[in-house]
C-alpha cells in the first residue's frame, strides 16, 4: 500500500494549473464564440445594408416598378421590381460576402396606389474557433421592407381666357407702346375682321406681344413641363378650351380634348387666339362670361377620383384670366349695371359648384395692369381693379392660387402653379 507523503491531501498549491488545464477548453471556446458572433454580425450588418437598398431602390420614383405600378388597373405582384431588388442586393454584396451563399426572398408589389418591397435573406457563415465545441457555422438572417406612394393621375381642364380684354399688351412696356401709336392711346390690340387697320394687325407690325400671346407660348411650355415631370405616360391629361374663337359665337371652344399625347396638346395649343370682334362696340362689348365659362366647364368635367389609378384621376381646373366679366348679366352683376351690361370680378359663386364636386381649381391670374389714360378703364374697372386679385384668389382651391405681374414671366408661373397642383398631398381615408 503506497503511503502519501505528509500535507498531500491537504496542499493546494496546484489547484491553479489544473483548474486552467481543465477550463482551457471551453474559455478557448466562449472566446472563439464571441470572436465567431462579431464576425457574423458584422455580415449580417452589411447584408441588411445590401436589403435595404434594395427595397427602396426597386420602388425609387424613376423606377421600373413604379412605371409598371402606374399602368397596373389593379392590385399585384410586379416582377420587375423583383428583378431589380435582386440585381441591386448583388450589387451591393463584395469581398467575403461574395463567398457567402445567399438566399434571398423578393416580393414587390402593388395594393391599391401602394408599392411594398420586402427583401428577406438567409445565409450561412462558416465558423473557426467554435469548431471546437462541434459548432461549425452560424445562421444569419434578416428582412428589410420599403413602401411608396405612386404618383397621382391628373386630369387638367385648362381654360383660357382670350377674350378682347387679352389683347391688352403683356407687359407695361408693351402698353406704352400701342399707346403711343394710336390716335386715342389704346393698349388694346382688337382683332376687328371689319377693318384690316385693325389694332390687332398694328400689335403684330409692332412686334408687341399681347398677353394671349404669352398664355399661348405658356400653354405650350406647360405640357413639356408635364411630360418631363410624369412617371408614367398615362399619369397627366390634358384638355385646352377658351371663350370662344369670334365674339358672334362667345361660347365655350373646345382646343383639345383632354388626351395623355402630351404633343398633340402642344400641338393643338397653335390654335389659342384672341377672340375676333366685327367692330368696335359689337353686342356692347359682353364678350367675357365667367359664369357661362365655369358653368359649362363643370359639365364637362366628370366626377373626380382620388387619383391612385388611370381609371380615377384627379381633376384639376387650370384657369387663366385676368379676372374681369363683361356680359349680359341684368340680375346677380355684383357691381353697377350699365343698362344689361355687366363688369365686375369673377362672381366666385359660380366656382363653387366645381369645388363641390370634389374639382380643384388652380388660379393663375395675369395682373389686370392699371390703364389710367383710357375713359373706359377709369370709369368702369378701376373702382373695383384692387377687388380683382381678391376674388381670383377666392376661386381658387386652397394653394393653388398665382398671381403674374409684368415683372414675371407668365410660363414661369404656369410652371410653378402646374407644380403646386401635383404635389399637393392627396388625402385617402
Amino acid at each position: 500500500m503506497a503511503i502519501l507523503p505528509p500535507g498531500f491531501i491537504s496542499d493546494r498549491s496546484g489547484n491553479f494549473g489544473i483548474m486552467t488545464a481543465l477550463l482551457m477548453v471551453p474559455l478557448l471556446g466562449m472566446a472563439g464564440m464571441a470572436v465567431d458572433f462579431a464576425h457574423a454580425m458584422s455580415l449580417r450588418t452589411q447584408l441588411f445594408a445590401a436589403a435595404d437598398a434594395a427595397a427602396v431602390g426597386s420602388i425609387a420614383e424613376k423606377s421600373g416598378a413604379v412605371a409598371a405600378a402606374m399602368t397596373m388597373s389593379g392590385n399585384g405582384t410586379i416582377s420587375l421590381g423583383k428583378t431589380d431588388a435582386r440585381s441591386i442586393f448583388l450589387s451591393q454584396v463584395s469581398g467575403e460576402l461574395a463567398d457567402v451563399n445567399v438566399d434571398l426572398g423578393i416580393d414587390v408589389t402593388k395594393t391599391a396606389n401602394k408599392l411594398n418591397s420586402q427583401v428577406s435573406f438567409t445565409a450561412v457563415v462558416p465558423t473557426t474557433f467554435m469548431r471546437v465545441l462541434g459548432k461549425d457555422s452560424i445562421t444569419i438572417s434578416g428582412t428589410a421592407t420599403a413602401e411608396y406612394l405612386t404618383a397621382s393621375f391628373m386630369d387638367f381642364y385648362i381654360l383660357l381666357d382670350n377674350t378682347p380684354s387679352m389683347g391688352v399688351g403683356a407687359t407695361a412696356k408693351d402698353v406704352a407702346t400701342m399707346e403711343k401709336n394710336t390716335s386715342d392711346s389704346c393698349a388694346f390690340a382688337c382683332h376687328e375682321t371689319e377693318n384690316k387697320n385693325n389694332y390687332y394687325n398694328l400689335a403684330k407690325k409692332l412686334g408687341v406681344s399681347m398677353r394671349i400671346d404669352v398664355v399661348r407660348q405658356a400653354t405650350k411650355e406647360l405640357t413639356l413641363t408635364a411630360k418631363s415631370t410624369r412617371v408614367s405616360t398615362n399619369q397627366f391629361r390634358m384638355g385646352v378650351y377658351t371663350f370662344g374663337t369670334k365674339a358672334e359665337d362667345a361660347n365655350l371652344t373646345t382646343i383639345s380634348d383632354p388626351t395623355d399625347d402630351l404633343d398633340k396638346v402642344g400641338t393643338y395649343t397653335d390654335a389659342v387666339d384672341l377672340m375676333t370682334i366685327p367692330k368696335q362696340g359689337y353686342n356692347n362689348d359682353q364678350q367675357t362670361s365667367f359664369d357661362n365659362a365655369l358653368t359649362q366647364m363643370k359639365d364637362i368635367i366628370t366626377t373626380p377620383g382620388d387619383g391612385s389609378t388611370a381609371t380615377t384621376p384627379q381633376k384639376i381646373l387650370f384657369f387663366v384670366s385676368d379676372g374681369v366679366g363683361d356680359s349680359e348679366k341684368p340680375k346677380g352683376c355684383t357691381k353697377k349695371l350699365t343698362g344689361n351690361r355687366c363688369q365686375e370680378p369673377i362672381d366666385t359663386s359660380f366656382c363653387k359648384p366645381l369645388k363641390d364636386k370634389g374639382i380643384r381649381i388652380a388660379v393663375l391670374y395675369t395682373t389686370y395692369l392699371p390703364l389710367p389714360k383710357n375713359s373706359w378703364y377709369n370709369t368702369w374697372i378701376s373702382p373695383f381693379q384692387s377687388q380683382i386679385p381678391t376674388k381670383m384668389q377666392e376661386c381658387a382651391s386652397p394653394g393653388l392660387y398665382f398671381e403674374v405681374t409684368p415683372t414675371e414671366g407668365i410660363a414661369d408661373a404656369m410652371k410653378a402653379l402646374f407644380l403646386k397642383a401635383i404635389r399637393a398631398p392627396r388625402i385617402t381615408s
